[in-house]
Order: structure tokens, then sequence, then C-alpha cells
């Protein structure tokens, strides 16, 4: 049986001999399955103890470390133990650790062989983890599985949830081929052929066993047989030595049936083995008995390849040989053909120049260009070599360059006749807007055709060179009219060095727009023409069709001229706003007096003159319009410093009395109010005689004014209409009233509350009734500064002046009650509480309160008037207290008590009087609220 054992067999053997052999190996190491753990070293495999106490000795020795005081256990795999793993105790702790757990331990088990896996964390790989980062505390944690922490780990996005559903169509189709194949095997298991016959074994008795491998043991079968784990080596030993009061001779016979045993399940092992090499053995004695019947279907293969051979042999001798002489004398008729049509194309060639000198002559530039350029490659593709045709390449790359010549001589001779064509009297063309349009299509054509856009460049400098000459000549024009004696003298550019006036710069600026609009619209014209040439040369659908041959032009060629042609416009507007912007702003302009409808002439030719070239090149131009943008500049600087002047001076002899208000500054008012600058101011002197003696604002706010708030309100009207009327100056003159109103502020301050007006108008003191008109100025200032704000859009400053304003108006007022009172604090410092009543401090304070109304009441409105006099009312309330402490005045109902109600009573009938506080604050209430300290 063991002999029919091969190399090719050997596969299914191996699980089970490796056992066999694990378990001989493990039968003669001398380690007892259920000996006591105390007897042996887990970890030191030749250390065997034969007492308890050596095997302790053993474990402080070689597995325990004393850190201070205190002992480690390390007797555990990798040197850690489990029950104790890091902690330290006492020498006394650690006898009674070690005889609980090492000691007496029950289960004896080998530890596992460690490996690379065996590791909990890898830990190359959390040092080198980039999402971790530097890790301050890694060599303080405790080794295991917690080592790093476990972060949840997303599903990625870019994978498809797979679920059950998607393999429901793999499965119905392999479902079927999977249940033939179970069908199969079953019918195979059945039909087999008994295997396991009545076999007798060596030594069985005569006893027959069971040979398939279902009778040996699983554990046998296994591809890991570990015989030094107890479990293990009991299954594969059962019952044996566990007895330990069993004789050697029970021993031997164990172990003999045991031996007997193995040998039984090796035996049915070689038997399979056996078998499966019996089967595989008709398959090699069918392949060598094949063998001949190989080799004489070889012979007859090998005849048949020489029967083929001589076949097509014949076939080539009678069918191929005089086919290929017609194929040979066909291709001869095509050589032959091929070399007549050569020499047809030599003679049209040599036919070429005549044809371009014919071709120049009607100026088809394009035809003759294309004819070269045929010319040149059927020279280079299908003439080569040719000995006659040697020198004509050289001369047709000459005729190039002359026709490229001649195009752009031709080019710029016309460009130069079209732009200086003569302009009638009424500066319009004479003719057509475009000249000889079929020579220019032609002519650029030819340019286009030789990739030459440098024409672009060309036209623009002649279009310059026009412009300037035109500008010149009607300088000369225009001086040549005017009746000055001095010489003429024009510098390079066209301006001239001789001072004109104002109408005749206006004039020449005309004519000068007028003239250059013509010029405009003729190079706009040719342009036009340029551009639908070139549409017509890329082949764009919507060209006009102006050439016989095919499109030549690329498209992106075609970009890049349609680029250049707008930025001739552009370049060629530009110049011409360049061009009047030096008539517009010169020295001897700078030195004139332009008036408003001067400007305002001015400012149209310039509009419409720009809108004419934005119209012309898409694109508004900015030096003429900064040039007229300087004059308005001028002109609003100008108006403000006289203006500004003259309001200083008007407050400088300011009596700040009132006057009475005419009947055109009530209009004036009015029209603001509503937003109406549109009608002229009226007269240049305020009138003294008739007239309102107050402005009513609204119909209804009576406003006491003085002239020189008369002569602002004029002023700020002038502003908003020049402003309305031309809205070029909306912008500077919402400036400008800004810098008024914050002049006309300052100064009335420094007049009235700075006592300015007593050195500089001559007034002996600055009463209550100055303080009070100014501050009516102010407040009707206020109130038009939302409306200058709404007609001004771009005024900017407005807050600040407000808050300018306000200030100042609260600082008169509490300069007007300030002043009355000091002197009733005065009055009330001389007071004692005794008769008679009223007393002549009272008589005094009543004097002045009186005053004080009689100066403001006809200026400021009610409400301005209470809350001055409330202020005065506190401060008298709070100065009597002060005097009532300092002599002793009680609220006893004594003499004095009665003297001093008595005295408040005159107090608040004076104020009854003059109506100077509001109704509910003129009661006796000050009776009780003077004692309330």
């Amino acid at each position: 049986m063991a002999s029919t054992r091969s190399a090719g067999d050997a596969t299914p053997t191996a699980e089970p001999t490796s056992a066999f052999r694990k378990l001989s190996t493990a039968s003669g190491s001398g380690i007892a399955p259920g000996a006591p753990s105390w007897q042996s070293c887990y970890y030191c495999t030749r250390e065997h103890f034969k007492t308890i106490s050596d095997f302790v000795n053993h474990l402080r020795s070689r597995h325990c470390t004393r850190e201070g005081g205190s002992f480690v256990c390390r007797y555990g795999f990798n040197g850690v133990c489990a029950s104790l793993p890091l902690d330290g105790v006492s020498d006394r702790d650690y006898d009674a650790h070690v005889a609980k757990y090492h000691v007496n331990q029950q289960t004896r088990e080998m530890p596992p062989e460690w490996g690379v896996y065996s590791a909990a964390q890898n830990l190359p790989a959390v040092l080198n983890d980039p999402s971790r980062g530097k890790q301050s505390n890694l060599f303080t944690k405790k080794w295991g599985e917690h080592f790093v922490d476990r972060s949840h780990v997303p599903a990625s996005p870019r994978l498809p949830d797979i679920t059950h559903a998607d393999f429901s169509v793999y499965l119905g189709s392999i479902g079927k081929r999977y249940r033939w194949h179970e069908r199969r095997q079953q019918q195979l298991e059945r039909d087999k052929p008994l295997e396991n016959g009545g076999q007798s074994l060596p030594g069985s008795g005569g006893q027959t066993t069971p040979t398939h491998l279902g009778a040996v043991p699983e554990i046998f079968l296994k591809s890991q047989l570990q015989l030094h784990h107890p479990a293990t080596f009991k299954q594969v030993f059962p019952n044996y030595m566990q007895t330990s009061a069993s004789t050697p001779e029970t021993h031997q016979q164990t172990g003999r049936q045991l031996q007997e045993q193995l040998s039984h399940y090796l035996d049915m092992v070689e038997v399979k083995i056996a078998q499966q090499v019996s089967q595989k053995s008709g398959a090699f004695f069918h392949a060598m008995t094949t063998q001949h019947a190989i080799l004489a279907e070889m012979e007859q293969a090998a005849e048949q390849v020489r029967q083929l051979r001589a076949a097509l042999a014949q076939l080539h001798s009678h069918s191929v040989v005089d086919s290929f002489k017609v194929l040979r004398y066909a291709q001869r008729r095509q050589h032959y053909n091929l070399t007549l049509d050569k020499l047809r194309l030599m003679a049209t060639v040599h036919k070429t120049q005549p044809m371009l000198q014919l071709l120049l002559g009607t100026q088809d530039y394009v035809a003759a260009l294309d004819l070269i350029g045929t010319t040149q490659e059927i020279l280079s593709a299908e003439l080569l070599g040719i000995h006659c045709f040697k020198h004509l390449p050289m001369q047709l790359s000459e005729m190039e360059k002359l026709i490229d010549k001649m195009l752009t001589t031709e080019f710029e001779r016309y460009a130069a006749s079209d732009l200086n064509r003569p302009l009638t009297d009424s500066l319009r063309e004479t003719d057509s807007v475009c000249a000889e349009e079929d020579k220019l299509v032609a002519i650029v054509m030819g340019l286009l055709r030789k990739q030459n856009f440098t024409f672009v460049q060309s036209y623009q400098q002649e279009a310059i060179a026009t412009i300037r000459a035109i500008i010149k000549q009607l300088l000369i024009e225009v001086l040549a009219r005017s009746d000055s004696d001095q010489e003429i003298s024009l510098t390079g550019h066209g301006e001239q060095a001789l001072e004109l006036t104002l109408p005749e710069w206006i004039a020449l600026l005309q004519r000068s727009s007028q003239a250059l609009v013509s010029i405009l619209e003729r190079i706009k014209a040719v342009v036009g023409i340029m551009q639908q040439t070139a549409d017509a040369a890329v082949g764009a659908q919507d060209a006009v069709n102006l050439i016989d041959s095919e499109a030549f032009l690329s498209l992106g060629h075609h970009e890049q001229l349609q680029s250049q042609l707008q930025q001739l416009l552009q370049a060629v507007c530009h110049y011409c706003h360049e061009r009047c912007a030096n008539i517009v702003s010169p020295q001897s302009l700078e030195k004139s007096s332009a008036s408003e409808q001067e400007l305002t002439q001015l400012s149209e030719i310039v509009e419409q003159f720009g809108e004419t070239t934005r119209s012309i090149c898409g694109v508004a131009s900015v030096p003429l319009q900064l040039a007229l943008k300087v004059q308005a500049s001028r002109y609003a600087q100008r108006f403000h410093s006289e203006r500004k002047q003259k309001l200083s001076l008007l407050l400088d002899q300011e009596r700040w009395r009132q006057v009475d208000i005419p009947h055109e500054f009530q209009r004036i008012i009015e029209r603001m109010a509503a937003g109406d600058y549109a009608k002229p101011e009226l007269g240049n002197l305020i009138s003294n005689g008739g007239g309102n003696p107050v402005l009513l604002v609204e119909g209804k706010q009576p406003y006491t004014l003085v002239s020189a708030s008369l002569m602002l309100i004029r002023m700020l009207y002038e502003y908003g209409g020049s402003a309305q009327r031309l809205p070029l100056l909306a912008s500077y003159h919402a400036r400008n009233v800004v810098d008024l109103l914050r002049c006309f502020n300052s100064r009335s301050c420094q007049l009235i509350i700075g006592a300015g007006a007593m050195r500089v108008a001559g007034l002996k003191t600055i009463t209550s009734t100055n303080l009070a008109l100014v501050s009516r100025a102010l407040q009707l200032v206020l109130w038009l500064l939302p409306k200058l704000k709404e007609h001004f859009q771009a005024m900017s400053g407005y807050e600040a002046i407000e808050r300018d304003y306000q200030g100042h108006i609260k600082e008169i007022e509490n300069k007007i009650h300030g002043i009355v009172s000091e002197r009733l604090a005065a009055q009330l410092d001389a007071w004692e509480a005794r008769p008679p009543i009223p007393s002549q401090t009272f008589r005094h304070i009543s004097r002045h309160l009186v005053k004080l109304h009689e100066a403001i009441a006809g200026v400021l409105p009610e409400a301005q008037i209470h809350e001055i006099y409330g202020v005065v009312h506190r401060n008298f309330k709070d100065k009597l207290r002060e005097q009532l402490l300092k002599l002793n005045v009680n609220n006893n109902g004594g003499p004095q008590h009665g003297v001093v109600t008595s005295e408040l009573t005159f107090y608040m009938e004076t104020l009854r009087t003059l109506k100077a506080l509001p109704a509910e604050q003129l009661d006796n209430g000050i009776l009780e609220e003077i004692w309330l300290y």
C-alpha cells in the first residue's frame, strides 16, 4: 500500500501527516498536560522547578522589576502580567499576588506564538499618521487597542451603496447552473461505486473496518495541529495519564492501542491515495495508445500539402502569367497619359507671366496673387526638378514683392486723395461719401490676400495728418478775418500764439467740429468698406460677395483686422477731441471771462460733437469733455468768488437790524420751496420800501430777517438757477453752496457771538435782538438745506453744515439766556427777605424779563421763546434756593416765608403778562417747588 504513493499525490496527505508529526513532537517534549503551573516557566522553556519556592524565586529574579519600594510583576505575554499590568505593590502584596495567580493557576495553556500581527497597533503607522499631527502624550499612553483614538471613517461619496438588489440579476442567471451542478454532484455520489469494501487491517483480529475518510477524526484533517495546547493534546490522547495510580503495564497497553489506532488512520489515508492514483492512470495509458494514430494523420496531411503545391504551380503557368502581362500594358498606358498631362501643365505654367500682366492691368490683384501662389505650389509639388523652370520660382517671388509694394503705394495714394477732397461752404462733401469704391475694394482685397495689415496704421496716420491740416487751415481763416494787425505765428500742431476774443474761439470750435464731423464720416465710410471687404474675404454668410474665388482670410486674422479698424476709429475720434480741446483751453481763453450764455453755447457744441463721435466709434472721448469741465470749473470758481466776496462785504457792513421783505424775495422763497429755479433772479438791489415785515415760509412760518440773509437767499437762488440751466456746473455749484453756507455761518458767528460787529460795523453793543436775528437767519438756512440737497443731487458736506448751523443756533440761545441769567443772579445776590413788597430787586428782575421779551418777541418763534425763558426760569429758581439757604429762610409760615411768597407771586405775574412760558408752567407751583432742595 505504501509503495503506491507518488510525488504528484502528496497534497491530500499534507494535513494529516503534519498533524501526526506535531503529535509525535508533543509526546516527546516531556511536558505533562495536567502538571501544576509552578513546575515550569511559560516563557523560560528550559527552566523546571521541584518546589514552589524555587518557582517564586525565579519569578522575582527574572519576571519582576523594582521601581522604588514597589514591585511590578512582568510574568505574562509581552512582559505584562494580565492580573497586575502596570501597578506596583509592596513586597507582601507581591508574594500574595504570585501565590494567587501564578502558583495555584488551574489551567495550563501555552502562550500563543507572537508575530507581527499580534500587536494591537502598528507603531510606525501611528507615528507617521499625517492626520494625527504631533502627539504630545504619545509615550505616556498605555500600549493596547486604545493607544490611538479611533475615529469614524465616513462612507465615500464616490462609492455607490451596494444592496442585495444589485446582485438579483446575477443570482437569477447563475441559479439554474448552480442547481444543475448540485444535482450532478448528487448523481455522481449515488453512482459512485462502493469504495469502502471490507478489508482487514493488520492486527485488527480479522474485523472489517471502513476505509473512507469519514472514520478519521476531524482534528487530524485540520491544517494546523497544535499539540502543545492542553485541549488539543487531550483530544488526541483521550484517557491517557488520567489516573496517577495506573501501573506501567497499563500505560504501555494504552499506548499500544493508541498507536494501532493511529496506524489504522494512516492506512485509510494511504488506501484513499491509492484509489485516486488508480482512477487517474487510465488517462495516461489512453494518451500512449493514441500516439500511433497521430503519426498516421501527420503523414496523410503532408501528402495533401504536396498535392496542393503541384496544383498551384500548374495554375501559375497557365493563368497568372498572361493576366500579369495585361496589367503591365494597362499601367504603361497610364504612364503615357500622365506624361502628356505633365507636358500640358508645363505649357500652362509657361503662360503665367503674360497672364499676370493682364490681371494687374485690370487691378485684379487677388487673382494675380492666387495665380502666383498656385503656380508656386505646382512648381514645388508637380514640376520639381524641371530644368527649364529652375528660375521661374525666383521670378514669381520678385513679382509677388512688386505687387505688395504696388498695393501699399496705391492705398496710400488713394487715402491721401480721398481724405483731402475739398469741402463746401456748408462743410459737407461735394460728392459721394467714398470715392472710387471699387478701386478701394480691389486694393484692400489684395492687401488682405497678402496678409499685409499695415494699411490700417497707414490710413490712421494719413487721417491724423488731414485733421491737423484742417484745423490749421481753419485757424488761418479765422485769423485772416480778424482785424488784428499782429503777425500770425502757428505752432507745429496748428495752435496759434495770438489772442482771440471769446466769440472768435467759439466760432472756431464750431467750424472745426463741423469740418471734423465731415472728415470722420468720410473715414467711417472707408472703414466700413474695409470691414465689408474683410467679411467677404473670410467668407461670412451675411457679407457682400466681392470676390470670385474662395475665402482666403482666417478667422483669427479677421478678428485682428476688425479690432484694428475699431481702434482706428477710436484713435481718430480721440485725436479730434484732443485738437478741439486745444482750441477750448489755450492761454488766451483762460484770461477771458466767459458768460453763462457763452458757456452754454460751448457746452452744446461739445455735447453735439461728442455724441457724433460716440455714434461713429462707439466710445466716448474724454479730452474735450475735460477741457469743457476746466472752463466750467473756472466759471463756477469766478461765480462763487464774486458772491462769496460780496457776502463777506455785506456781513461786515451789516447793522443786524430787521428789514422789510420785498415781494420778489417772497416769490424766490416760494420757488425754491417748489424746486423751480428756471426763472431768472430779480433786480440787483434790495428795495427798502414796500414789502412785508416778515418772510412767510410755506405760507405760515414767519421769519424776521436782516439784509445779509436776504442777499444769501438771492445768491442761493442764483446758484440753483445756474445749475439748472447748465447741468455741467451742478457739481461745482453744489460744493460752492456748501462753502458759501459755511462762510455765512462762521462769519456771522465771529461778528455776533465773537462781537466782531462792534469793531467792523460800529455797533455799540451786541443786543439780544441782534442774537435773535442771527438765530432766525440760521434757522431759515436750515429750512432751505433739504431743498438745496434735493436740487443739488451730488451735494456733499450736507450733514456737517446742518450740525454746524444747529450748534450755532444753540450757542446763540445759550448766549441770550446766559446774559439774562447773569443779571438775575446779580440782583438776587443783594436781595433780602424783608418789606417792601415787591422789593426793588424783584422790580429790576421783572424789568429785565420784560426787556428780553421786547427784544426777541418779534423775531423768534413762540416755541423758541418758551425754551429760552424756561432755561432762565430754572436758573432763577436755583439761584433763589441758594439765597434762601444763605438767609436761612424756611418754609415755616413765618414773616420771611410770607415775603418770599409775595415776591414769587409778583414774579409769576410778570411771566403771565409776558406769556413767556407755556400755560401749564404759569401756575403758582413755584411756591412749593422753591422749598424743595
